[in-house]
């Protein structure tokens, strides 16, 4: 009986080893399919492992891990969910507040992504990337004054801060002070050569200050130095050869930016202007 009740423990203990190793493979091949950007069977192993062990602890990593995947493949409303899941684990985890920050950012929840980010900044109050993001939110919102807080709060614990200065570069920019604006670009632009964050935002206040031959100068920098410029640069783009009268190729420009997500009604009424 006893040696009965020692085989059945020893069998227990051997299960338990092989689910454990089960679910550490499972994860190793999701991040090798992952480096191979095979994000849809990333994903589907980082299911397969969290059924085989649902109640391991490191869930909330994988959960993580998920949204992204997930949010890569355009999955926004399932990536949304992963992350939920995960913080319902953890639910203070800076890594995952910021993924989910992001992600209703580029859903345009603005105000659940500043939630996020008070959330994450009440226990990382000198995370600079958080201060950032939630900087550029303020900005969009129309609140300057906490926008250039937290790009203050950026400088005071990092002199050197690329993230604060450039912070305050496209606040000026919105506030309309662009001759300040362009001082912190043109400084930014020489400390960090051929940046492009600074080169498309640079190249935005050329075109607000109809110089359009040196906003033009800074958008084939960035075409030239990126695989996939983004949409909002091909309607920068387009928009200053609708103002030069080369509407067809402005057309052309227009119709890339909708592929790529951008507003189609906004797209539409410009393309309109170029017949």
């Amino acid at each position: 009986m006893r040696r009965t009740i020692y085989c059945i423990i020893f069998l227990i203990g051997l299960s338990s080893v092989v689910i454990a190793q089960e679910y550490e493979q499972l994860i190793n091949e999701s991040y090798e399919h992952a480096a191979t950007d095979n994000y849809a069977a990333a994903e589907e192993c980082l299911k397969a492992a969290m059924r085989i062990e649902p109640g391991n602890r490191l869930n909330y990593a994988l959960l993580t891990n998920l949204g992204t995947l997930q949010r890569r493949q355009g999955k926004l409303e399932e990536a949304l969910m992963s992350y939920s899941a995960a913080l319902g684990l953890q639910p203070d985890n800076e890594l995952t507040l910021m993924n989910r920050a992001e992600l209703y950012t580029q859903m345009n929840d603005v105000d659940k992504a500043i939630y996020d980010y008070n959330t994450l900044l009440a226990e990382h109050p000198n995370n600079e990337q958080a201060l950032f993001n939630r900087g550029l939110l303020y900005i969009r919102t129309g609140e300057f004054v906490p926008a250039e807080q937290d790009f203050e709060n950026i400088i005071k614990t990092n002199e050197g801060t690329f993230l604060g200065r450039f912070g305050y570069a496209i606040l000026e920019k919105a506030r309309g002070n662009f001759d300040d604006s362009e001082a912190i670009f043109n400084y930014l632009a020489d400390k960090y050569k051929d940046n492009v964050r600074v080169l498309e935002e640079r190249a935005e206040l050329y075109f607000l200050t109809k110089r359009n031959y040196r906003a033009i100068t800074d958008i084939n920098k960035v075409f030239a130095a990126v695989a996939q410029p983004s949409a909002e640069m091909y309607m920068l783009r387009g928009r200053i050869k609708l103002a030069q009268y080369e509407k067809e190729s402005a057309a052309i420009d227009f119709r890339k930016a909708a592929e790529l997500g951008y507003d189609k009604t906004t797209v539409d009424k410009l393309i309109k202007e170029c017949l």
